[in-house]
């Protein structure tokens, strides 16, 4: 009897520890996370996430900060802070002069025409229209931490971008990506084309016959709170606003709304509002179930890009209550998403990174208003100005052949043929350039070519210089100063309102810490790259966060 009852002891004992091995086993993180979901939100400052903290729930944005490595002084350290070159630079872990995408588009010299940093038109829309189709990674110059992945794994790993600005899927999505997605806003769906793929996933096909798109074109954007809480933002009615088609006060009836809409591009309207956030983070999650990512030994990435926030942030200032809104209800979606990630594929096993790819400055109206140096530069009227002096100087000709994003290019071809002296006329027009209000700096791309430059402003707009893409003139405005668009403000600096980001590490290994010193963005690809011990992308200037490294 003994004998049996020790027997069932040992048994009992055994049991036990092996449930609790298995528990274990559960819980411990694997030497490299299954997947790696990068959060990119447009527009999103710094400061919001402290701003609006006291509205946050506690699992989304403040999830982020109680249990993950919050790196508090990240810097783009480029000057063109632009949507695009930041999803480039993300990515890549190298500079806009190294990695190519200098700026939304340039102009080409040879062509003649400005090119778009993602244009391509040898390619074919594949689930969408035709002009919704035409781009590609083609201009990227490098590599970026998911190719790298893709080609350490010998393309057994998944590599998947989503968005609705199809610039962001494809740049996130690198080179080698399986697919990257993007919205469609002429038919209300997810498209992609034919550098991915030949036809839609039959997955993807079921989610656009949902037409969640068209649902969410009958709501009404209203606060989602009691809107007189919104007090750390400007009142509802703020003249520093543009609003939607002229409305700039809640609510946002978006049926009535939409008879204002082109014909062209008819959700188009869905896109300045938070549903398209709440569209996005549905898609994403059918994503990771649909590819069954996270699911095996071979690492998998996936990027998901908000961008509600930017054109929200663009219609009616960084300081609105319609922003602030915006940014409450990705604090929900991001809380549904960490909950799903959590369940499907587990914290443990996944590793998040969420971060902008800038910020925004205040109207420069209302900085005036309280008594700041700002002002709306126009570059239109400066290159006329420009062209009148150097007629004035040289004799009539077009001597400008173009102007983008604060670049001017000047017409090489005639100033070489009427045998003038390149260096010395574009140092006489940037000469005459900084004799305008709200500019700072005119740098040449002779002078970019000349010198090193290794710290402030002049070290900025260098790392934005590429000698095959740059104009003749690179301009920086002053601080508060903005150049003059049909939005509130438009990011285009190197100052802190537009290059202070957020950036969040959570799940799999990652310590709950707050780190200060001074980061990089680069240094998020260096960092991905090493989590997943694969090489960094080629061109990569950044350095390892060492802080998230755990020893073995």
């Amino acid at each position: 009897m003994l004998k049996k009852l020790f027997i069932i002891l040992i048994a009992f004992a055994t049991t036990l520890s092996v449930n609790a091995q298995q528990k274990k086993d559960i819980k411990k993180p694997h030497k490299r996370p299954k997947l790696i979901v990068g959060i990119v939100v447009e527009q999103l400052r710094f400061d919001d996430v402290f701003r609006y903290s006291n509205k946050f729930g506690n699992n989304g944005f403040l999830r982020l900060m109680g249990e993950g490595s919050f790196c508090r002084n990240v810097r783009l350290n480029y000057q063109y802070t632009q949507s695009e070159p930041g999803f480039a630079t993300l990515v890549t872990g190298a500079q806009p002069a190294v990695n190519g995408i200098i700026s939304k588009e340039w102009y080409e010299q040879l062509l003649g025409k400005k090119v778009s940093c993602v244009a391509d038109a040898q390619r074919k829309p594949v689930g969408g229209s035709f002009d919704m189709g035409l781009y590609s990674p083609k201009q990227l110059m490098s590599s970026t931490s998911g190719d790298e992945l893709r080609l350490s794994s010998n393309k057994q790993s998944k590599v998947i971008s989503v968005a609705t600005n199809p610039a962001a899927a494809v740049l996130t999505g690198g080179q080698t990506a399986n697919a990257a997605y993007w919205f469609d806003p002429i038919t209300g769906s997810f498209m992609t084309n034919s550098y991915y793929m030949e036809t839609l996933p039959s997955w993807v096909s079921e989610f656009n016959r949902k037409n969640l798109s068209d649902i969410y074109m009958t709501r009404k954007w209203e606060t989602i709170k009691p809107i007189n809480e919104y007090v750390e933002s400007l009142p509802d009615d703020s003249k520093y606003e543009t609003g939607i088609y002229g409305q700039h006060v809640f609510p946002y009836d978006l049926t009535l709304l939409r008879e204002k809409a082109s014909n062209k591009k008819p959700y188009n309207l869905l896109l300045s509002t938070p549903f398209s956030n709440e569209l996005i983070k549905d898609f994403a999650i059918s994503t990771i179930v649909n590819e069954n990512l996270g699911k095996d030994e071979h690492s998998d990435m996936l990027w998901v890009t908000f961008s509600a926030t930017q054109e929200i942030s663009s219609l009616f200032g960084a300081n609105s209550i319609e922003m602030q809104d915006a940014v409450l209800r990705l604090d929900e979606n991001i809380q549904h998403f960490l909950d799903f990630i959590d369940s499907f594929v587990g914290k443990q096993n996944t590793l998040i990174v969420l971060t902008s790819v800038h910020g925004s400055t205040y109207s420069p109206e209302y900085l005036t208003d309280n008594g700041l140096a700002a002002g709306a530069f126009s570059l239109n009227q400066a290159v006329m100005l420009l062209n009148s002096y150097l007629n004035a100087r040289y004799g009539k000709a077009d001597w400008i052949k173009q102007y983008s994003d604060l670049q001017i290019y000047l017409n090489r071809e005639y100033i070489q043929q009427s045998k003038l002296d390149l260096e010395k006329l574009q140092t006489e027009a940037a000469q005459f350039l900084l004799q305008f209000s709200g500019v700072a700096n005119v740098l040449t791309s002779t002078l970019m070519e000349k010198n090193y430059y290794s710290s402030g402003f002049f070290y900025k707009m260098q790392n934005s210089y590429n000698q095959k893409r740059s104009g003749d003139l690179l301009i920086n405005l002053a601080p508060g100063w903005v150049e003059k668009s049909d939005g509130v403000v438009k990011a285009n600096s190197a100052y802190n309102y537009d290059s202070h980001v957020p950036l969040f590490f959570y799940g799999w290994r990652i310590p709950n810490q707050a780190i200060y010193r001074q980061l990089d963005i680069t240094d998020v690809a260096a960092t991905l790259s090493s989590i997943l011990e694969v090489p960094l992308p080629n061109a990569s200037q950044g350095q390892i966060i060492d802080e998230l490294i755990w020893p073995e």
